[in-house]
């Protein structure tokens, strides 16, 4: 709930979360999530394996495909040697840059639902022209993202009051395929 109510609840394409256990634990848990999760428009995904720790990946697959077809987003994976217009391709080459490249990947940002714009200027240089602060660092329309992360902030409490008084995850995640728009 700390890291993933906002994509549970369909407000945001995706949420990656770090856990420390046993890898064959880690993808048979995966395996029973993404049996409840499949059939809501989620997907639950193993994207780094570093030591004792698994980088986890939950997103929503259509919300994906809209936000790597955006043209500032296929801008930024075509410099970065991505093969835009799949977005399962596009994962696939995200994993093995998470694998392969000395730094961070920061294009991991489009993978979230960030801004491409925002995305772009962190990538270029993460202390020039900040605005604001919260799931990301915001450059532009410093507003909107603020409007977002006190959204996301609010969405993160509910979800852990919810989870805290017994409520299951499946009752929590919300099937926002039939609205693929996300009006945020």
């Amino acid at each position: 709930m700390e890291h993933c109510a906002p994509t549970l609840a369909g407000i945001k394409t995706g949420s990656i979360f770090s856990v420390r256990c046993d890898r064959i634990i880690v993808n048979d848990e995966i395996r029973k999530l993404n049996k409840i999760l499949v059939g809501k428009g989620l997907r639950l995904v193993p994207i780094r394996n570093k030591g004792d720790s698994v980088l986890i990946y939950l997103y929503r697959p259509e919300r994906l495909t809209l936000d790597l077809n955006d043209p500032g987003a296929r801008e930024i994976l075509r410099e970065k040697g991505y093969p835009c217009g799949n977005s399962n391709c596009c994962l696939v080459e995200l994993v093995k840059h998470l694998k392969n490249d000395v730094g961070f990947p920061h294009e991991i940002g489009l993978f979230l639902g960030y801004p491409p714009s925002d995305v772009k200027k962190f990538i270029e240089d993460p202390c020039k022209g900040v605005k604001c602060v919260g799931c990301w660092k915001a450059y532009s329309n410093e507003c909107e993202a603020q409007r977002i992360f006190d959204k996301y902030k609010q969405c993160k409490a509910v979800y852990i009051r919810e989870s805290e008084c017994g409520k299951p995850l499946e009752s929590l995640i919300v099937d926002a395929r039939d609205d693929i728009r996300f009006a945020i």
